[in-house]
């Protein structure tokens, strides 16, 4: 189909902002959604871009405009479908930035969604591909009715592989995300650890991208080992049925996230006013799919700026362990948590850590970090669940703050470790004032005492390990801290006094 298809179907109601010429005839090859201020790595050449523009506000300079339209002509994409619900309308600025770069663009009214566009254009590459001729190495006309069968009969993404390939000899093929998750294989295909399988289609070449709403965290491809094991046309019909599939998927994921909202804002709001109602909470993990006893783990996760898709990055990492369900939303606040149901018989913490990591090789450039509660045996305790998977989440973000850690409850277990999740202000607060006048280290003999303070708790109040570390004579040990002695106001024979200071040094 082609961009200027898109204007005569009544049903979307679309209205040609800017446009002219042959950028309307180019040919789409997908749609893609994006609410990134810099959507680089998304678009595919020749794709629709939908987006709500979320990304923008009235008081946004004219550069966020433009960095947004260069990377959709950088990325070679078809047109720009811009939605008015967020706004009201479409602002200028992006209808002149759209003109100048040559990039086509509509705009999309508040009662028409995103979903109807991915589906009508879904439907009308299919019913083009159902009117092509077959002798150019197409799906067989009985291939494709079977599959329309499987289709409709929600057969499962194995069985829709294993049937597509079928003709060709059932090849080795996998659909697969872009973190590694094996969604389907065809029977001849051997399974894949999830680090190779994240790693292999790029390396080998052989990655097929499936068409639907995605996000850098959720991508997913059609990969064939060996590319001469089917002519590309067909391969690209039957990426074209794996995308109506995903779509269905795509639904009920939708569906499963209000769902989990819901359930979110029910466990966040038990509190000193009273635990949330047991039979609001019981029919709302029932909606997300899960059972009504424990044990329930809390995930609360951070990823940047934008909370919908750090949902995202967490609802893939927990797709990892089929064994465990989940439900993943957002806090009404805009907090990205998740609660799982883990297997009474599973080890203690949640195999997140590898999953984590390879989420984030997605978007490397963006921090990522979670924090996992320890269990609870019913949804009563979801709300302190949730506020011990925040207080190890906000430890795995001090840990590293520029990377990817996940922090579980239970890795607390030093006073370093504990003191990491303490917020930094009240961090910074506590060690000024216990520290007194050597928190401000200004000047050369309060750096030396706090050196020599550090040494002395390293080797247990030592005077003479101290003392052979910092190459002083013990009595110069014995000066200093009686020094530290006076200006903190503390003891440091004294077990309670020697952790404060302790405490002090970490937080600082």
């Amino acid at each position: 189909m082609h961009v200027q298809d898109l204007l005569q179907l009544d049903s979307l109601d679309l209205t040609l902002l800017w446009g002219e010429g042959p950028l309307l005839t180019r040919e789409v090859s997908g749609v893609t959604a994006t609410e990134l201020a810099d959507p680089a790595r998304l678009p595919q050449p020749g794709e629709l871009v939908l987006s709500g523009l979320v990304w923008w506000t009235p008081d946004a300079d004219r550069t966020t405009v433009d960095r947004f339209v260069s990377a959709l002509h950088s990325a070679g994409a078809s047109a720009l479908l811009a939605g008015e619900e967020t706004h009201g309308t479409v602002p200028d600025v992006l209808v002149d930035s759209c003109r100048e770069r040559g990039i086509v663009l509509l705009a999309v009214p508040a009662h028409t969604t995103f979903r109807a566009i991915t589906e009508a254009v879904h439907l009308r590459q299919w019913g083009d591909l159902s009117r092509r001729p077959t002798e150019h190495h197409t799906l067989p006309e009985n291939v494709r009715t079977e599959l329309a069968g499987l289709l409709a009969g929600n057969a499962s993404p194995d069985t829709l592989l294993d049937r597509a390939f079928a003709h060709l000899g059932g090849p080795p093929c996998y659909l697969v995300t872009a973190t590694g998750r094996v969604i389907a294989r065809t029977p001849a295909a051997p399974q894949l650890p999830a680090e190779q399988a994240a790693r292999e289609p790029a390396a080998a070449g052989t990655g097929l991208r499936i068409d639907g709403e995605t996000g850098p965290y959720d991508g997913w491809q059609l990969y064939l080992r060996d590319a001469a094991d089917a002519p590309p046309r067909v391969l690209h019909e039957i990426a074209e049925v794996m995308a109506r599939y995903r779509h269905r998927v795509e639904l009920r994921q939708a569906a499963g996230r209000r769902a989990a909202d819901e359930l979110l804002a029910l466990a966040g709001a038990g509190s000193s006013d009273g635990p949330a109602d047991g039979a609001a909470l019981e029919a709302a993990l029932h909606a997300c799919g899960l059972p009504a006893t424990g044990p329930y783990r809390v995930v609360a996760a951070s990823g940047g700026e934008e909370s919908d898709q750090t949902v995202r990055a967490l609802a893939e990492a927990l797709r990892h362990s089929p064994g465990e369900p989940f439900a993943a939303g957002r806090l009404p606040g805009g907090e990205a948590v998740a609660v799982v149901c883990a297997r009474p018989d599973a080890a203690d913490r949640l195999p997140l850590g590898g999953p984590w990591q390879l989420v984030h090789a997605c978007r490397p450039q963006t921090p990522l970090h979670a924090g996992i509660s320890g269990p609870v045996p019913a949804a009563d305790g979801l709300n302190s669940a949730l506020s011990q998977a925040r207080y190890a989440l906000a430890a795995a973000r001090a840990g590293a703050p520029g990377g990817a850690r996940v922090t579980s409850v239970e890795e607390l277990s030093t006073l370093g470790a504990l003191l990491a999740g303490v917020p930094a202000d009240v961090r910074t607060a506590f060690s000024s004032r216990v520290l007194g006048p050597l928190a401000r280290a200004g000047s050369t003999s309060h750096r030396m005492l706090l050196e020599t303070l550090e040494s002395f708790l390293a080797h247990h109040g030592s005077w003479a390990r101290t003392a052979a570390t910092l190459h002083l004579h013990v009595n110069t040990v014995h000066y200093r801290i009686q020094r530290i002695e006076t200006l903190t106001g503390r003891d440091l024979s004294r077990l309670d006094h020697t952790l404060d200071l302790q405490a002090a040094l970490l937080c600082r």
